[in-house]
């Protein structure tokens, strides 16, 4: 059957097959709407997204697994299904306004620094607040399976 969680307020069931071939994977969803989710896989699925970023606040005191490299996690669709396994390259702490281009284009949604800025800072003043210095998880990683 697998294992059933809250995600949000979705419930989530991850496949005994995914659980066994993706030991210890996390689960999570990219974006805060189902259009953003949507868009943010698709970008995935080409190959263009191979990067995110995430408030360190939202991983600090019980809020989401931080990435690791090596692991392997499972990508949600917005209804909480499985869409695609990533495997964490590397993680790094950096500050908002310290963010390199090469990572804000590396995370796909942007053909530049200042529009991933203006993109981000949208994104987190409706998620929580937004600071030029608050401090963000970076994260590459690469596409290991696509669950479609």
């Amino acid at each position: 059957m697998g294992t059933a969680a809250l995600f949000g307020d979705k419930e989530v069931t991850v496949s005994t097959d995914l659980e066994r071939r993706y030991p210890g994977a996390e689960t999570f969803t990219f974006g805060d709407s189902r259009a953003l989710c949507d868009e943010l896989l698709a970008l995935v699925r080409s190959g263009v997204k191979t990067a995110t970023c995430g408030a360190l606040r939202d991983f600090e005191a019980g809020g989401e697994a931080m990435p690791e490299p090596g692991r392997r996690d499972i990508a949600l669709d917005w209804d909480g299904r499985p869409a695609l396994v990533i495997e964490t390259l590397s993680v790094e702490i950096l500050r908002w306004c310290d963010v390199p281009e090469d990572f804000a284009l590396a995370e796909g949604e942007d053909d530049s620094l200042d529009g991933w800025r203006y993109g981000h800072e949208r994104y987190f003043r409706r998620n929580g607040g937004f600071d030029p210095e608050m401090m963000l998880v970076c994260e590459r990683f690469r596409l290991i399976e696509d669950l479609a």
